[in-house]
């Protein structure tokens, strides 16, 4: 009995030490990892092209390794032409293009092939991935060929440069203070962080004192990310070219991925239906304004991001409107008669009809 007790005890103890060493020695990785990918006083300046102006109602960053057909892409999406050849590294700076969808200008740049290695710096790794945080949307071009390789090996470069892909930021308040120690809650049960270990990751962070409240079931590596606070979580569609190339088992497989899409350039295949995908994730909605009077002009959609306000079309239609405002008629998904009369607060959806009412 004292022996199956000895056991016991044994067994509980060491997930939970290796559990507060695990979560140590990630922190430790984090933080030397960020000292390692601190790009140098002495670096020289950008490389040429990479400096492109954010413009249009959205910007969408097309990445992946060469030669998966990204340039064919830019090419047959837009108006621009990248050059397109069958030999690697044939884009070598960012080339902006423009969508048209749906009324709206959506930026898309085509960005220079990634190599393993891009978060150091290998290809011009870091100019790639320092326009990609910029983007509202990651495209990531695959090669259907080659299955998932591809995929692992981009989201691990773009993982250790702190983009995160297809999540959410962490529900955590984390506020450190001058004094008073750790100030440590949970509104749900956590299974994989203890207070214990909150503090020893923030003392790796030389962090003493501060309000800690996991407000869902988080992991070490989320409360790290809470703490370096550079994290970009943004939407990615996995976009796996040349399916024309494999068997239809394949691309069967492949398009019930998560977040995947499956296309081929050369035929010009499902070109269509990425598109609508795009518009999905870029969670934009267009909408319509009417005079007095006058039908809807259904031939200048404004663009607005999905959970936009009446307040938010005020401002975008004139900076002084919303305080000259009296209430507003809508038409609409948005509306439960049409028209409704509605204030400020009132969210707006996709393809609604506005007529706003000064003072």
């Amino acid at each position: 009995m004292g022996l199956l007790k000895a056991k016991l005890a044994k067994s509980q103890y060491f997930p939970l030490s290796t559990e507060y060493h695990l979560g140590l020695l990630k922190a430790k990785l984090a933080k030397y990892r960020a000292q390692l990918l601190e790009p140098s006083k002495s670096a020289g300046a950008k490389g040429e092209g990479f400096d492109v102006m954010k413009s249009g109602d959205a910007r969408v960053a097309l990445i992946g390794f060469p030669s998966v057909g990204k340039s064919t892409f830019l090419s047959l999406m837009t108006a621009t032409a990248s050059e397109a050849a069958s030999y690697e590294f044939t884009t070598l700076t960012c080339i902006p293009g423009v969508i048209e969808y749906n009324g709206a200008n959506i930026q898309l740049l085509d960005l220079p092939g990634i190599i393993e290695g891009a978060s150091q710096g290998k290809g011009r790794g870091r100019q790639v991935i320092a326009v990609a945080r910029t983007a509202d949307v990651v495209i990531m071009m695959l090669d259907a060929t080659k299955g998932d390789v591809q995929r692992k090996l981009l989201e691990k470069e773009l993982e250790s440069v702190g983009i995160r892909l297809n999540r959410s930021k962490p529900n955590i308040y984390f506020k450190p203070k001058k004094g008073g120690g750790l100030s440590y809650n949970s509104m749900v049960p956590l299974t994989m962080c203890s207070e214990k270990l909150v503090q020893l990751i923030l003392h790796e962070y030389k962090i003493f004192n501060a309000e800690v409240l996991f407000r869902e079931d988080s992991t070490p590596d989320d409360f790290i990310d809470v703490i370096v606070g550079n994290r970009v979580y943004m939407p990615c569609l996995y976009v796996y070219n040349k399916v024309d190339q494999i068997s239809i088992e394949e691309v069967d497989r492949l398009a019930h991925e998560p977040h995947s899409v499956v296309i081929s350039c050369g035929m010009k295949l499902n070109l269509d239906f990425l598109l609508e995908r795009l518009w999905e994730y870029l969670a934009l909605i267009c909408l319509y304004t009417k005079k007095r009077g006058e039908r809807p002009d259904f031939s200048d959609a404004i663009i607005m991001r999905r959970g936009a306000s009446v307040e938010h079309v005020c401002h975008r239609i004139h900076r002084t409107l919303a305080s000259q405002f009296k209430y507003a008629l809508v038409w609409g998904t948005s509306t439960k008669f049409d028209p409704q009369r509605v204030g400020l607060t009132h969210i707006m959806e996709h393809e609604d009809v506005i007529q706003i009412v000064k003072k």
